[in-house]
């Protein structure tokens, strides 16, 4: 009585271990508590389909890793462990991870599960937080592993203060839950209930959701429940080892994946009809929001969450009334468990299915990023799509983006594939970043939740398929990336990270904004414009996406003085169609009120800088490199990725200088140029 599936810590030298096997016979618990032998002592007790065991005389505070041997055929770990412990831990550090037990070799098989009494707990500064309303959501993805060298828990909460300043109010993190092998996206789950230790302690986690939490950021994990993989626990208890998949009694899993596509299959596919399944899956849900308070989960391949069958084309795209049951469900038991929680579904399927999923209260991904690549390249593209009264929706539940994890980064778009036209050339990276600006005044401030992928603030330009050896290669797209932390000492790439962090706050601070705001204007062609009103008071932006000087024919619903929020100048409109002339790439909000600077205070001009075309040849270059500008080339610095400087002169007055590199080892390095009002940037690769 009074006991759970999994690990029950009875006393501070006892724990209860419960293990649900319809089917199985007997079940015996091997681990340091017995020297890993086969022991009556430690035959589990057989209740119905239940197998338990109380083991005592443990040491409080001290870790025993353990596993089920099941009907003398099999050894898993505890599916419901809270720690696990694997081969691969011995390449976790210990500055990561301190104190992490060793893993029993030789007498293990596979991934064995931690059991500890006696362990300290996390003492919580907020015990109670509510998230941002949903319609003001600035949601930001980010995966441990690229975004600090340190991949830790504990090295992002150094970051929060850099988001909250960027003015995000909801942290997104792709799967922390344990994953096979420790360097990887997460979208290979096999522990459900443990945070994957390549990341730190488990307190750490809760540590990073609490200081989020203090700084009014939201906290949201990336759950993966279209399926798991071969290391899981759940699969290896029933498995068909003749056709190499999972039994036809496997209570958890099909046999096979309902989609026939190939590119659609992941691991092995969940039984979401099964009743086990939906307990699994409420318990898992209810686990995270208990334990570790976050506020929500961003659902992977929602659309993989029913039975039907899809064809070997099919994405399973068309209406399904067994998937909308299956997710409606598990979302209501989220909300019956916290009302207040954020459930995101990357579902991307049509609009009818959507729609009735965000009139449930649910949020969905809406992926824009070709269309806000395109239109960044110079192109005509219709970006309305990422506004969802365009959808016909009645609640603004689209979290669109203009990047995710998934998706190709803009600024290496642009500088690869932008177009030019004269001297004005998309694929210079000044220009490609000031691209960045005007997307995301077409992106940021619509009503509606939207997501930013982790560095595109400040300019992100290595390709989703960089390899380790900065190489490209479709092979790579699930490596590991450069952490360019020091990208936010470039000027351009820093106006990037103060326009979307301008944008951010004027979002969550300003009545226009929000969904009851009336919107019009035009989010097709080559220039674009809309306008919000709410009250007394009203917005209007225009951008120019060409690569030439455009004229815009702009409404304006008031006849007023309106202020130029990025200039800081006014503009006096007497007719409501007015013409506004732009630049190539220009951009312009008007607000009929004068509205906040963030950074106001912080030397962070609104006008940004003219940039400086600089050019290197050769480039890759071995010995030596020539460096060549139309403007003064200014103090010349090479860094590496680290960000140490390894060579610093002086060229004020100087249009070309050359540089020895015989010092540097190959590798990819950052060449600054430039003076206090202009810098400009590019890359160097040494071989």
């Amino acid at each position: 009585a009074g006991v759970l599936k999994g690990i029950n810590y009875t006393s501070s030298t006892s724990s209860n271990l419960v293990l649900w096997a319809p089917k199985k016979s007997f079940v015996y618990v091997l681990g340091d508590f017995n020297e890993w032998q086969v022991n009556e002592k430690y035959q589990m007790k057989k209740d119905s389909d239940y197998f338990w065991l109380e083991i005592d005389d443990l040491t409080s505070g001290q870790p025993y890793t353990f596993q089920y041997y099941i009907d003398g055929t099999v050894k898993i770990a505890d599916p419901y462990t809270e720690q696990t412990s694997d081969p691969n831990d011995q390449y976790i550090s210990s500055s990561t991870y301190p104190g992490l037990p060793a893993y029993p070799s030789g007498k293990a098989n596979g991934v064995a599960s931690v059991l500890q009494t006696g362990q300290t707990p996390y003492s919580w500064k907020l015990t109670d937080f509510t998230p941002p309303p949903k319609e003001k959501l600035v949601i930001y993805e980010t995966l441990i592993r690229d975004f600090t060298t340190e991949h830790t828990c504990l090295s992002v909460i150094d970051k929060l203060d850099y988001l909250k300043n960027l003015g995000i109010n909801v942290l997104e993190l792709m799967p922390v839950n344990e994953f096979e092998g420790n360097s990887s996206w997460g979208y290979n789950p096999s522990f459900y209930f443990a945070p994957d230790k390549y990341y730190g302690p488990k307190n750490d986690l809760k540590k990073l959701v609490d200081e989020a939490h203090s700084r009014g950021i939201a906290v949201v994990l990336d759950m993966v429940l279209n399926h798991s993989y071969g290391q899981s626990p759940l699969v290896k208890m029933y498995w068909d080892n003749a056709n190499n998949r999972p039994a036809a009694d496997n209570p958890w899993y099909n046999v096979q994946s309902n989609f026939l596509n190939p590119d659609a299959q992941w691991g092995y596919d969940f039984n979401h009809e099964s009743v086990y399944t939906r307990q699994l899956v409420d318990s898992i849900n209810s686990f995270w929001m208990k334990q570790y308070k976050v506020d929500g989960f961003r659902f992977d391949f929602t659309k993989g969450f029913s039975n039907t069958p899809y064809g070997v084309s099919d994405w399973g795209s068309a209406y399904d009334m067994a998937r909308i049951y299956n997710l409606k469900r598990m979302a209501a038991e989220i909300w019956k468990r916290n009302a207040k929680a954020l459930v995101i579904f990357e579902h991307l399927a049509g609009n009818t299915e959507e729609m009735e999923l965000a009139n449930y209260g649910i949020l969905l991904w809406g992926n824009m990023s070709n269309n806000y690549g395109e239109a960044a390249k110079g192109n005509s593209y219709d970006l309305s799509w990422g506004y969802y009264a365009s959808r016909g929706w009645a609640y603004p539940n689209l979290v669109s983006y203009m990047e995710s994890h998934d998706e190709e980064r803009m600024v290496y778009k642009c500088v690869t594939g932008g177009s030019s036209e004269g001297s004005y050339n998309i694929r210079t990276l000044s220009t490609a970043l000031d691209r960045i600006g005007l997307s995301s005044l077409f992106f940021l401030p619509l009503p509606g939740p939207k997501m930013i992928w982790q560095f595109g603030e400040l300019g992100y330009d290595y390709s989703i398929n960089t390899c380790e050896n900065l190489s490209l290669s479709n092979d790579c797209r699930t490596s590991p990336k450069p952490v360019v932390w020091n990208y936010f000492d470039i000027p351009g790439r820093k106006d990037v990270y103060q326009t979307m962090g301008r944008l951010n706050y004027l979002k969550t601070h300003y009545d226009e904004f929000s969904a009851a705001s009336a919107f019009s204007g035009s989010l097709n062609g080559i220039t674009k414009w809309y306008q919000l009103s709410n009250g007394n008071n009203s917005v209007v932006a225009t951008g120019n996406f060409s690569t030439s000087a455009k004229t815009v024919t702009v409404s304006f619903p008031v006849i007023a003085t309106w202020y130029d929020y990025f200039s800081g100048s006014t503009l006096v409109v007497n007719t409501a169609s007015q013409d506004i002339s732009l630049a190539p790439g220009e951009y312009k909000l008007f607000t009929t009120r004068k509205m906040a600077d963030p950074f106001a205070g912080t030397g962070a001009a609104l006008q940004k800088a003219s940039p400086v075309d600089v050019r290197i040849y050769p480039n890759p270059a071995k010995n030596k490199v020539t460096i060549l500008s139309e403007h003064s080339l200014g103090r010349i610095v090479i860094r590496n990725l680290s960000g140490q400087t390894l060579y610093e002169g002086d060229f004020t007055g100087k249009y070309e200088a050359e540089i020895k590199l015989r010092e540097m080892a190959p590798g990819l390095y950052l060449v600054q140029a430039g003076n206090n009002s202009r810098i400009v940037s590019q890359k160097l690769v040494v071989y």
